[in-house]
């Protein structure tokens, strides 16, 4: 008798893991998953140190809506078009794999360029505001001296973009967005890898869209914590950035 309890028991139990596992994989497949920002290529929209929940169902679903990515269709089901200045998680088109973080700023069809250190959309400038003189931003294991512009994109769209203060990098060919693929930056301009570098990150197709950042749940200061530095987690918290909208 005790051995038919233990294992009704034990199925039991199993039973509720599996539907668990289940539902959690559901809401990570078809709502929300969650990301970590690993580098400063967002900057100042997004520190390193975030923690971003990331809508599944805005773009419709592709095989990268899945875990692991499995390769049963070459279509979007419930396929919606994205808009200029949304703030996009893709599979980079290099492998299949990795996932980046940019702001998407060109459409099919447009034509982006750099042209001393300013963005032009189709031949037009992008108007900026300068807000910051200057900052120290992040850019891997250094830092920048940047100067805090606001951007506003054809579409009316606002959001804060970094440039150095001395000589930013920016002049570049003309790029032009093929049908069905989109063109993505980082805010942080002169320390992103993203769509300017057309062997390793390039135009993104819509097939390649993973979800659209929503908001900041959790934020700390690699910095001043990490799991070598326990001991300082608590002051390393950016209480501020707590479910901050994106």
């Amino acid at each position: 008798m005790k051995k038919k309890n233990i294992a009704y028991i034990l199925y039991d139990n199993i039973k509720t893991l599996l539907a668990a596992l289940f539902i959690a994989i559901l809401i990570r497949s078809l709502l929300f998953q969650p990301f970590y920002i690993p580098s400063s290529s967002m900057e100042p929209t997004l520190l390193v140190g975030d923690r971003i929940f990331v809508s599944k169902y805005t773009y419709g679903y592709s095989k990268h809506s899945f875990p692991f990515s499995p390769n049963v269709s070459n279509k979007r089901l419930f396929s919606k078009d994205p808009e200029r200045g949304d703030l996009v998680v893709f599979k980079t088109p290099a492998d299949n794999r990795t996932d980046y973080i940019k702001r998407l700023v060109g459409l099919p069809g447009d034509t982006i360029q750099f042209i001393n250190g300013e963005l032009i959309i189709n031949g037009k400038k992008v108007i900026r505001k300068q807000i910051e003189k200057k900052i120290n931003v992040r850019c891997g294991n250094f830092f920048l001296e940047t100067k805090t512009y606001i951007e506003t994109l054809p579409n009316g769209k606002q959001h804060l973009v970094s440039y150095k203060s001395r000589g930013s990098l920016q002049n570049s060919q003309k790029f032009k967005v093929p049908k069905g693929y989109y063109f993505l930056l980082g805010d942080n301009r002169d320390c992103s890898k993203d769509s300017r570098y057309l062997n390793s990150v390039g135009y993104v197709q819509n097939l390649n869209l993973v979800g659209e950042a929503k908001i900041i749940f959790f934020s700390n200061d690699t910095n001043i914590s990490s799991l070598l530095k326990f001991w300082n987690l608590n002051n390393s918290f950016r209480i501020e950035r707590l479910f901050k909208k994106l």
